[in-house]
């Protein structure tokens, strides 16, 4: 019997609507005993599935609340156990109330994500599924959330079975023919061997090689907006999330922390850092700045180097220009608005990617906004094709691709070896789509979850 366990399904905060879950063997007796029907010949102790009940919820000091009881029969439910959801009104006071009242009569807290995980365990989802269900909740753009709900729909669990059969297939064909070579087996192929396996490796190639650019859809672009003081940072900072985030002044050193927002441009969502101008300062609070500057370039998905065109060149810019390495990055060439000052040709022999704008008027933010999409490969991301979500994911997929890598070096030397190989390929693949998974990553997947989820 499965303990039965309840929490609030819906955000913190006054709301129209707030929800509690209920979720167990006795989910509809908890319910029955906080909530009566306004009909009183119907009970959630008898209600068909899929049947919602107008009434009041109550604990023992009185009525808490008016209260919609909407009742799911197992295995007909998100979980795929008895599910009794108690909506009425979103206020915080009110949800705590009610969340009370169920505990009191019988329920237990629900942990992190285990509603989700419960749907897990009794063959609701598999683990890519639920997986895909916190990345729909936490998804910050359009792509994001189709991606996501493509990954709940099954498009990375179905191509990877289709790995998976053909791996099985390959296995039990050498395990037949290494076992009982006196037996009417048919010979294993070594040309058509050859020929399955690297197709199972350019499937996984396909699937590796998107996670970076699938990571950025669901992460956003880790953005460093850089440069020496007063060339426009702070005010490409504002232009870019369209209102003011960071403080603009003519005085050298006004940033001195580093200043984050997230925010949307075309298809593409920036996490974005504005930082303090890199320059040589006895300001020991702005010392800090700089130094945490400087960090965050070596961690920056994509560098925003800002220039003044109005002004020559510095050592600082050409020291920016050092620090930010191999780090991906676009030249800024901001004040566009100006008369002309700037090396052109020095910026052109050091970036590859250029672009003018002037952040005080907002021209060049289109051109901008392009380059990002471009540079990210997101004007080509297909959101319904199947990608690696996350890192557990990623990791998984490289086992298996270097395990399969391996039983083909061994083609020449052992069908023994290339067997053990194949097997272990298909347990980093099962493990990924949690056909074959230990309990301490099962729990590492929902830990992250929300509670209610």
């Amino acid at each position: 019997m499965s303990q039965t366990i309840a929490a609030i399904a819906t955000a913190q905060g006054g709301a129209g609507i707030g929800v509690i879950r209920i979720s167990g063997d006795n989910a509809r007796e908890v319910a029955a005993r906080v909530f009566t029907p306004a009909a009183k010949k119907k009970s959630v102790l008898t209600a068909a599935g899929y049947t919602a009940l107008f009434g009041r919820v109550y604990d023992k000091n009185g009525a808490i609340d008016e209260a919609v009881a909407l009742v799911f029969a197992a295995p007909k439910s998100y979980t795929g156990e008895d599910v009794v959801e108690l909506s009425c009104h979103g206020g915080s006071f009110l949800l705590q109330r009610v969340l009370a009242a169920v505990l009191e009569n019988g329920a237990a807290p629900a942990q992190a994500g285990e509603f989700t995980k419960r749907a897990f365990l009794n063959g609701k989802l598999g683990l890519t599924q639920a997986e895909a269900v916190m990345d729909i909740i936490s998804a910050n753009g359009e792509q994001a959330a189709r991606a996501a709900l493509a990954a709940h729909d099954g498009a990375l669990y179905h191509k990877l079975s289709g790995i998976v059969a053909e791996l099985v297939s390959l296995s039990a064909s050498l395990a037949a023919w290494i076992d009982f070579p006196e037996e009417d087996v048919p010979a294993v192929q070594i040309d058509a061997l050859s020929a399955a396996l690297n197709s199972c490796c350019a499937q996984l190639d396909v699937l590796i090689a998107g996670y970076n650019t699938t990571r950025i859809v669901r992460e956003g672009i880790h953005t460093v907006i850089a440069g020496k003081p007063n060339v426009g940072k702070s005010t490409l900072m504002n232009l870019l999330a369209g209102e003011t985030r960071s403080i603009v002044t003519d005085i050298p050193g006004t940033t001195r922390d580093v200043v984050d927002i997230t925010v949307r441009l075309g298809s593409a969502v920036l996490r974005l850092s504005d930082t303090a101008g890199i320059r040589a300062t006895d300001d020991p609070v702005e010392c800090i700045g700089v130094s945490l500057a400087k960090q965050r370039l070596l961690q920056a998905d994509l560098v925003l180097a800002v220039f003044d065109s109005s002004a020559e060149l510095t050592d600082e810019d050409k020291q920016l220009t050092e620090a930010i390495g191999s780090t991906p990055a676009i030249a800024v060439i901001n004040k566009s608005d100006l008369p002309t000052q700037i090396d052109r040709a020095y910026i052109e022999s050091h970036y590859k990617h250029i672009v003018e704008i002037s952040a005080a008027t907002g021209s060049g933010y289109q051109q901008l906004t392009t380059l990002i999409e471009h540079l990210f490969a997101l004007e080509n991301f297909d959101p319904m094709k199947p990608v690696l979500a996350n890192a557990r994911q990623l990791n998984c997929a490289r086992r298996a691709r270097a395990l399969l890598e391996e039983a083909l070096g061994a083609l020449s030397l052992t069908l023994d070896a290339v067997c053990v190989n194949i097997d272990c390929g298909l347990d980093a693949l099962m493990e990924l789509t949690g056909e074959r998974v230990s309990d301490t990553v099962i729990e590492s997947v929902f830990e992250r979850f929300c509670v209610g989820k």
